[in-house]
């Protein structure tokens, strides 16, 4: 019985952390499915709930009363149809039902759609997969989905661009036999006709009967369309072909192919078209080559996916609801390490959600990878990204991430919390640059927010906190910004070197002490940038919740504006907002606040006496230029102060002190007792 009793209690903790571990997988699996309910209330909120004028665009230009589908001559006569003259002879019988569908019908069959999309998705992923992650799968796939801005665009304009990809899933994942897969993937070509690159794929993958069923497919409901409208086959098969175009503007942003990309460079005519088709071609070839190799592999949802991104290279136009095939190389793998694992699907999946002027910021230089990101990721998937193989040593076992020593967590009992006592050696340096750019764009955005639901009211509550502060500074006696402004004024020298260092200094030095953290000191950058996130997020609180007034924008004081000219405050909205920043989110001053970040960054690494004083003269420095600029308030420079400290305290509490301090202490105790460091080390 004793000898039960020991055999059986680990048996039975076992199937208890089993069933623990099965719980949470379920809970995670309802939460998802309750997040995928939400997220396609919300588009049915967002579509329903515009303006009958303003919703579903596309299609009641399509099949409204003098919609092109009701015209009796050529469907290409206006601008508003694209689509091929298949498309066109499929839609008109539904003309009528699409009428009456117009809002919660249609709407409710794309989402309908999707799901099943992102269902077939799901079973598809590459074998083999753990049972977590095949019950997780679609509710993950169909969520990301909803959020792509293809799938809400296709939505919002009442598109039918998702039907294509979905035959094509549906004929290479849910059909059996050859001839039906190849008869749904042919009429998906027949609506989007860059498809027929998947002949090629079926073909050398050894699905030949497949690859001949597409072919004839094709053939067929082209043929039957150019029977039945010759006139809009040879508009469309000649004309457009040729480079007329249909539609909107071939070089406008949206169109997001390389012909699209092309034309915005300023190359046009037979230089353009002869240029297109041979980097389409290569493009082409390569990207078949790929997904062959990938299908061979068993990876046949990626090669889909490198296929479909290579047809919205070699399209004429491939418009934003056309581009959801660039979602689906998700499911990708790159990276040899496991710190590398999650950089290609995030990257992937911002640049499907995001707008290109979220990730990409809006400087001169950086213009044409803002107005080509969609296609640029679709050229990478296709002809460059090297994706891992299931056969490599890699794909189950990628190297591990090395870890410096954990550091005591405050509050271990938080759930995730104790996960930060890892504290990556090297962070992949895309992820934090992605990290870095998006975390801005919502800085940016809310900061934004802040200036009040008007221009008018923002002004007023900001010019009242404005005497507010100028009268506790008096009552203290720091009221020095005006001395300090007429001052600087009066000595030109002096007066351009605050200005230029107010203007320059605030984004450069804190991004190159990063990026010098990330290189030396890797351990400490993940600590100093937690800490500088804590500060902005303090700061954006105190943005929406004090909006106050700069000194240079107060009436009646008589500061001189040194930065940006007189001003003029006879106009009610001077300088609440504007379409770059909120003039009045000044409390704290984050000019001060990220300076002295750096300034104790530096006191606390540097290893010399000297770089440590240097570094300190940057706060020093930067509180001079923003009280002689009138750009701040004494007590702003205070606030500033403030939410650093706030960002160093949680900084501390969450994570612990520095993973180098506490290996220190850990050599110092192990020199005193000559114990191994790593038994020391506090876990």
């Amino acid at each position: 019985m004793a000898n039960a009793d020991h055999g059986g209690r680990p048996e039975a903790m076992g199937a208890t952390a089993v069933g623990a571990v099965q719980a949470r997988v379920r809970v995670a699996r309802l939460g998802l499915w309750l997040i995928v309910a939400i997220l396609a209330l919300r588009e049915v909120a967002v579509v329903l709930g515009s303006p009958r004028g303003e919703r579903l665009t596309d299609l009641e230009t399509w099949v409204g009363p003098d919609g092109v589908l009701h015209v009796k001559g050529s469907l290409y006569e206006s601008t508003e149809f694209t689509g091929t003259p298949f498309g066109g002879l499929v839609l008109k019988p539904l003309t009528r039902a699409a009428e009456q569908a117009l809002g919660w019908g249609w709407t409710f069959g794309t989402l309908l759609l999707v799901v099943v999309l992102g269902l077939v998705a799901a079973r598809a992923l590459p074998q083999p997969v753990s049972r977590r992650t095949s019950l997780l799968a679609a509710p993950v796939a169909i969520s990301l989905l909803m959020l792509s801005l293809p799938v809400r665009n296709t939505l919002y304009l009442g598109q039918t661009s998702i039907m294509p990809v979905l035959l094509v899933l549906l004929g290479c994942f849910a059909v059996r036999g050859e001839r039906a897969s190849g008869v749904l993937i042919g009429v998906a070509a027949a609506l989007q006709p860059t498809l027929l690159l998947f002949t090629p794929l079926l073909w050398f993958t050894g699905r030949r009967r497949a690859a001949l069923s597409t072919g004839a497919t094709f053939a067929a409901c082209t043929a039957l369309a150019w029977v039945a409208m010759p006139s809009d086959s040879y508009t469309y098969w000649v004309h457009h072909m040729a480079g007329v175009g249909l539609g909107g503007r071939a070089d406008d942003l949206g169109n997001q192919s390389l012909h699209g990309a092309l034309l915005r460079l300023g190359l046009t005519g037979p230089l353009e078209i002869v240029l297109f088709l041979l980097l389409g071609a290569g493009v082409a070839a390569l990207a078949v080559r790929r997904a062959v190799r990938y299908a061979h592999d068993g990876q046949l949802l990626l090669a889909v996916a490198v296929t479909g991104c290579a047809a919205i290279v070699v399209s004429p136009t491939a418009w934003q609801h056309q581009l959801l095939w660039v979602l689906l190389a998700v499911v990708g793998q790159v990276g040899r390490r496991a710190s590398d694992r999650y950089v290609w699907p995030v990257a992937i999946v911002l640049v499907m959600t995001l707008p290109a002027k979220t990730m990409v910021p809006d400087k001169l230089i950086l213009h044409p990878l803002r107005a080509d990101l969609v296609l640029l990721a679709a050229i990478a998937t296709a002809a460059v990204v090297p994706f891992l193989s299931r056969t490599s040593p890699y794909w189950q076992t990628p190297v591990p991430t090395r870890y410096a020593d954990k550091v005591p967590s405050r509050f271990r009992h938080i759930p995730l919390v104790p996960f930060l006592r890892r504290v990556i050696s090297r962070p992949n340096l895309l992820f934090e640059l992605l990290l870095i750019r998006v975390t801005y764009y919502a800085y940016a955005q809310i900061r934004l927010a802040a200036a009040g639901g008007s221009n008018s009211a923002g002004r007023v509550t900001a010019e009242q906190h404005g005497e507010e502060i100028h009268s506790v500074e008096r009552a203290l006696g720091i009221d020095i910004e005006h001395w300090a402004n007429h001052a600087v004024v009066r000595v030109d020298w002096l007066r351009s070197f605050f200005d230029f260092y107010y203007e320059s200094f605030h984004f450069g030095v804190p991004l190159a002490i990063l990026a010098v953290l990330y290189w030396r000191r890797p351990v400490d950058y993940r600590w100093a940038r937690t800490a500088i996130g804590f500060a902005t997020v303090f700061a954006l609180i105190g943005f929406w919740l004090y909006p106050l007034a700069p000194p240079r924008l107060m009436p009646g004081l008589g500061f001189i504006d040194t930065v940006h000219g007189p001003q003029d405050f006879t106009q009610p909205d001077y300088g609440t907002l504007t379409e770059l920043t909120n003039q009045y989110a000044a409390m704290p001053s984050l000019h001060f606040g990220w300076s002295l970040w750096c300034g104790l960054v530096i006191l606390i690494l540097a290893p010399r006496w000297w770089m440590k004083a240097l570094g300190l003269l940057h706060p020093l420095f930067t509180v001079t230029a923003i009280v002689v600029t009138g750009n701040h308030w004494v007590l702003d420079a205070v606030g500033g102060a403030a939410v650093v400290g706030a960002g160093f305290a949680v900084t501390y509490l969450f994570q612990g002190p520095r993973a180098k301090a506490v290996a220190a202490r850990a050599e110092e105790v192990s020199s005193d007792s000559r114990a191994p460091v790593k038994d020391r080390t506090p876990s």
